[in-house]
């Protein structure tokens, strides 16, 4: 017998899911400091529109990839946030772990 490929997309999306909230929940969010931002010497730019976007973000020794908005940047580093479970959780990232989603297509699931 085989799998049903009408569901594999969106059972892949939830075991993700949950992957990201166990090792959300065991280790702490890291964050870029504000030595690594410069902050004494860039401006930070505000968006009243977030981009949303694909990032890396670090859990202690674990990387995992996110769905997030780019709320603030400076020329190093983006301002994300994005939600593990019920939580909004917002860091700071380098600009390289940020990919910008493009189109409106909606995701099947």
């Amino acid at each position: 017998m085989g799998t049903n490929r009408r569901y594999a997309a969106r059972i892949d999306r939830l075991m993700d899911d949950r992957i990201l909230q166990r090792i959300a929940s065991e280790n702490p969010l890291q964050s870029l400091t504000d030595a690594e931002l410069r902050k004494d010497t860039l401006p930070i730019t505000r968006d009243p529109q977030p981009k949303k976007c694909k990032a890396w973000v670090r859990f202690g020794p674990h990387a995992m990839r996110v769905d997030a908005e780019v709320v603030v940047w400076n020329d190093l580093a983006c301002g994300i946030r994005f939600t593990v479970g019920e939580k909004e959780l917002r860091c700071w990232v380098w600009t390289n772990a940020v990919t910008p989603v493009t189109g409106t297509r909606p995701e099947q699931g």
